[in-house]
């Protein structure tokens, strides 16, 4: 019986791997030509409402740098490749700033003369180029996310330019983005449209997971190191919010970037320290008790403590650190990740109309208007696609197989 078990859970594992592979690589063939191009983040947005129009035609950076990742997981590297080419164009050839740096989302589709553009659109009501201040600042985490494509890249052409560039926007972190406010870590990053942007001086436990994971995979292959000493700042700050008492992480500090985050949790905070470190501390197995009291919603898991909702990503993401883990993945979990398949191939978000995570997009917003909506999603996607192949996004390495105790 338990041999049974096992070989059903491999083959829903291998057919939610060989769906969502397959479903990524015909939406970056999708895309014209060969060259540079970004994915839509949500590609069956089209006419949206007031709600989710600044959504449209958007390629999130970490959603493709996840992409990205998967693609070379699911052998398709020259197609991860396009992605990461474009990621260089647009750190070279920014609109407004010189210093290397990418933005959070730019405009999916393939790039045009060496240009990779920002989002936004034509609001009619008032005649005037709306761009989202998210979108076009610049976060931390995302530009780790960055720097991991093109490692992952480098690691399959052995082109120097990809692992330069991933330096060069480890570089860019450490710049803009060291706090000095003591727990040491980094930064969020910055918010706000380019005449007026503002640095975020919270510090993000997920950011400096992220952070860690490019620092250090780059500095093994580059031999830099600084690269050696950012990635121990990073791991610094991971290690000071374990909290031994509820055997969980916070989630960072609040905006002075010293007090600590104690009422918040998010799954992926909890989850990536086990994918990001080889040899994690034994105590932070104890999260799974966190994991399965706070962020359970039925078979999968919610963004936020007591979720309102299925995160697809995040369950995702929880099948990916069982198996880094050693522990069995439920069958209950795959069958849930392979209901969300759409239409279009592309996992929704959610099932639910609309999921909340507790926090808020940026400074500006006056609640936590973070959500995530009942739509077709790369990042979903791609994080099923790595689960399903069992591959770390943040090492850039199979996870090694073991046979969990019955």
């Amino acid at each position: 019986m338990v041999a049974s078990t096992h070989a059903n859970a491999g083959t829903l594992q291998q057919q939610l791997a060989a769906s969502s592979c397959g479903t990524l690589r015909s939406a970056a063939m999708a895309e014209p030509g060969n060259g540079p191009m970004l994915l839509p983040s949500y590609p069956t947005l089209k006419q949206g409402d007031d709600a989710t129009r600044a959504l449209e035609n958007v390629a999130f950076v970490y959603d493709n740098a996840l992409a990205g990742i998967a693609l070379s997981a699911c052998g398709n590297p020259d197609q991860a490749r396009r992605i990461a080419d474009a990621l260089l164009l647009a750190a070279v050839h920014d609109p407004s700033f010189k210093d290397g740096r990418l933005r959070n989302a730019y405009r999916s589709g393939p790039a045009h003369a060496d240009k990779v553009e920002l989002p936004g659109y034509w609001q009619s009501h008032g005649n005037y180029w709306s761009q989202d201040p998210y979108q076009v600042g610049t976060a931390v985490g995302n530009v780790a996310w960055a720097a991991l494509l093109l490692l992952s890249v480098y690691d399959h052409s052995h082109d120097r330019r990809y692992l330069d560039g991933a330096v060069a926007q480890l570089r860019w972190i450490q710049d803009h983005a060291s706090g000095a406010a003591s727990p040491p870590g980094y930064e969020g990053g910055f918010f706000g449209y380019d005449n007026a942007q503002r640095a975020q001086h919270w510090k993000a436990t997920e950011h400096n997971i992220d952070v860690y994971a490019a620092a250090t995979w780059a500095g093994r292959d580059s031999g830099d190191p600084a690269l050696a000493q950012q990635a121990k700042l990073a791991a610094g700050f991971v290690y000071s919010m374990w909290d031994d008492t509820q055997h969980r992480f916070l989630v960072g500090t609040l905006d002075d970037g010293k007090t600590l985050s104690h009422d918040k949790s998010g799954l992926d905070a909890q989850l990536w320290p086990l994918l990001a470190f080889s040899s994690p501390p034994a105590e932070w197995n104890q999260v799974w008790s966190w994991v399965d009291t706070q962020h359970r919603y039925g078979n999968g898991y919610g963004y936020r403590r007591h979720p309102d909702g299925i995160w697809t990503e995040g369950t995702a993401q929880v099948a990916t650190a069982l198996q880094a883990s050693g522990k069995p993945v439920p069958d209950a979990v795959w069958q849930l990740l392979a209901a969300q398949r759409s239409e279009s191939g592309m996992l929704y978000a959610t099932p639910q109309r609309r999921i909340g995570t507790d926090f808020a997009i940026g400074p500006t917003s006056t609640y936590a208007d973070f959500f995530y909506y009942h739509l077709p999603h790369l990042g979903a996607t791609a994080w099923a696609a790595l689960a399903g192949m069992g591959w770390n996004p943040l090492t850039g390495r199979p996870i090694a197989r073991t046979e969990a105790t019955p």
